[in-house]
């Protein structure tokens, strides 16, 4: 039911998103970067109805779709960063996401202009 989210999960928030960025919050950010216009608009969309979700449920989807906890204090790497809740975590997600410039002008961006 969420293939981008779940894709998402197999790459930047992985078995090891430590190789995504240096804190949970970069790896947040960049999270759109290397992504089509298309998966993008469709990652929202998957957000915007899991966030419509009760906690049991979003808690459910969450450990379907993620390779890891975003709200573990790990140490390693230091300073990674945590969320309070599950619900904050993707409310971030879909933030990086909504304001990702391609999916701001609803159009691809060629960056080598």
């Amino acid at each position: 039911m969420f293939p981008r989210l779940t894709n998402l999960g197999a790459s930047s928030f992985g078995e090891d998103p430590e190789l995504f960025g240096d804190t949970l919050f970069e790896v947040i950010e960049d999270a759109p970067r290397g992504h089509f216009l298309p998966f993008k608009q469709q990652a929202v969309n998957e957000l915007r109805t899991l966030l419509a979700y009760s906690d049991v449920d979003l808690d459910r989807v969450s450990w379907a779709v993620l390779g890891m906890n975003p709200m573990a204090d790990i140490e390693e790497p230091p300073n990674w960063g945590s969320f309070p809740s599950l619900r904050a975590f993707w409310s971030a997600v879909l933030h990086a996401f909504e304001n990702d410039p391609e999916v701001r002008a609803g159009k691809e961006i060629d960056r080598n202009v």
